[in-house]
């Protein structure tokens, strides 16, 4: 979570929402991602899709067997459903996304009848995560703020 939170930051720096990701195998992180869409202009450039992007490039194949996925903001309907697609074994998110979080907080996909469910381990360095959030989009709005 740590190296997920590292690419947050980075993210942050790009004035992009500071979500990272990073996907581990056989205790090796084998892909990365982070926000990209603001800088994109893709609303498909979330953190956990470039990851899960580079992860199946790194693999040779759209499964992604053995692999877990550390990201610090609960995975959105999109994620969610790419992350099921993609077979990762587990997910272990941050802070919870009371807005669009689909793996527990506005609904939870993994719980319906897929023919895959990862595992879900929320909450870890939860504080730290939100506080990355909340500091970003207080920073922002003052931005914004200042550019009026």
């Amino acid at each position: 979570m740590q190296a997920a939170l590292r690419l947050a930051r980075e993210a942050a720096e790009e004035w992009e929402t500071p979500v990272g990701a990073v996907i581990v195998r056989d205790g090796a992180i084998i892909a990365t991602g982070r926000n990209r869409r603001e800088n994109g202009k893709n609303a498909l450039y979330h953190a956990e899709i470039e990851a899960i992007d580079s992860a199946c490039k790194t693999l040779g194949g759209w499964r992604l067997p053995g692999c877990t996925l550390y990201v610090t903001l609960e995975p959105c309907p999109m994620c969610t459903g790419a992350i099921i697609n993609a077979r990762i074994e587990r997910v272990v998110f941050g802070a919870s996304d009371t807005k669009a979080g689909s793996m527990g907080s506005v609904t939870d996909l993994t719980q319906l009848p897929y023919n895959h469910k990862p595992l879900v381990e929320r909450g870890v360095l939860q504080d730290e995560c939100a506080e990355l959030l909340s500091s970003f989009f207080k920073a922002l709005r003052k931005k914004k703020e200042q550019n009026k």
